[in-house]
């Protein structure tokens, strides 16, 4: 079911995910929730953008999980990706084999340790830092 605002208008779900990580990336661009939910804004979670720093100074790591906001309800890592899963498109084999996996809120809480752990070696390997917490940014 699609969120409207109070003019009518399609209130758009948020993304916040690590623009530098390949995988974060990747899966924001690959998993098909448009065609479910309406239309999505994603947020690149080093862009300086103000709510990122304000979901930061909620208690939401950034480097433990990307944010899925939907219908007023913030959905942090392994729960972020379970709940994509379970909204987004089956059209596509990779969105089948997302759903398949990650619409399983067991099996999302089993594998996210290790998307985690392959965005940080990815991470390193590039020669890039993890997010930093917002007093630690000018």
């Amino acid at each position: 079911m699609k969120s409207t605002s109070s003019s009518g208008v399609p209130e758009a779900s948020l993304i916040v995910y690590d623009g530098e990580c390949v995988f974060c990336q990747n899966y924001v661009r690959f998993v098909r929730l448009r065609e479910t939910v309406g239309p999505i804004e994603l947020i690149d979670a080093r862009s300086g953008d103000h709510r990122v720093r304000a979901f930061q100074r909620q208690g939401y790591d950034l480097n433990e999980g990307m944010l899925f906001v939907h219908n007023g309800t913030v959905h942090h890592g392994a729960d972020a990706v379970h709940k994509m899963a379970l909204l987004s498109s089956s059209s596509g084999l990779a969105n089948r084999m997302n759903q398949v996996v990650l619409s399983n809120g067991t099996l999302a809480r089993l594998i996210y340790p290790v998307l985690k752990a392959g965005r940080r070696i990815t991470l390193l390997a590039r020669g890039r830092r993890q997010i930093a917490p917002p007093d630690e940014e000018g």
